[in-house]
């Protein structure tokens, strides 16, 4: 397409103007392109939207999409643009007791320690960015008068260890062996017997 002078100040409106400017019957990936160039050019790589979701704007301006090419544009451009970090943080994060808080922290300094070999520091950071995320959800429910006591009490020693950490994980394991076995965390949270009754997160 050749070099044109858009109007539109927003982007939406400026994929509007340039579908207009094509003036095309059906729209499919050739169009879904010349509009996505359009779009980076004027506001940048980032600012690119999936063609699925420029398709569904154009659908609502009344154009009429060929679906086959839609899709296929679709999943070209979702397989390019896919978070390469997702998958190994998908589900990473769980701490409904002390066990699966421990498992956690255990799998995301692996993670950690895997990508500061690799020198990946966006890696680190997304590490941190979990962990601290899960601090900042165990110090919510631990404040939450509507759960019940036991649990807040376990949601606020959840949130030190992650706060623990995050200060310094190189000496994480070796603090939460110790803290185990401390008095003070045995008498606030004595084991309980199995079929007790005791409630679950």
């Amino acid at each position: 397409m050749k070099k044109h002078e858009w109007a539109a100040r927003t982007k939406r409106d400026l994929m509007i103007e340039v579908w207009e400017h094509l003036d095309c019957e059906t729209v499919g990936r050739a169009e879904l392109e010349a509009i996505r160039a359009a779009v980076a050019e004027r506001f940048g790589g980032g600012a690119a939207e999936s063609p699925a979701s420029v398709a569904r704007l154009l659908a609502d301006e009344g154009a009429e999409l060929r679906h086959a090419e839609v899709l296929e544009a679709d999943a070209h451009w979702r397989a390019r643009h896919a978070d390469p970090y997702e998958s190994m943080f998908r589900n990473v994060l769980k701490f409904s007791d002390f066990e699966q808080a421990a498992a956690s922290i255990k799998r995301l300094d692996n993670l950690r320690k895997e990508f500061k070999r690799k020198n990946d520091q966006e890696g680190v950071r997304r590490v941190r960015e979990t962990l601290l995320r899960g601090k900042q959800r165990a110090l919510m429910i631990a404040g939450n008068q509507s759960v019940n006591e036991r649990k807040r009490a376990e949601k606020e020693e959840i949130a030190q260890w992650f706060t623990v950490w995050l200060q310094t994980p190189e000496i994480f394991d070796d603090w939460l062996a110790l803290r185990l076995r401390t008095a003070d965390f045995r008498e606030r949270f004595p084991i309980e017997e199995p079929g007790s009754g005791a409630e679950t997160a």
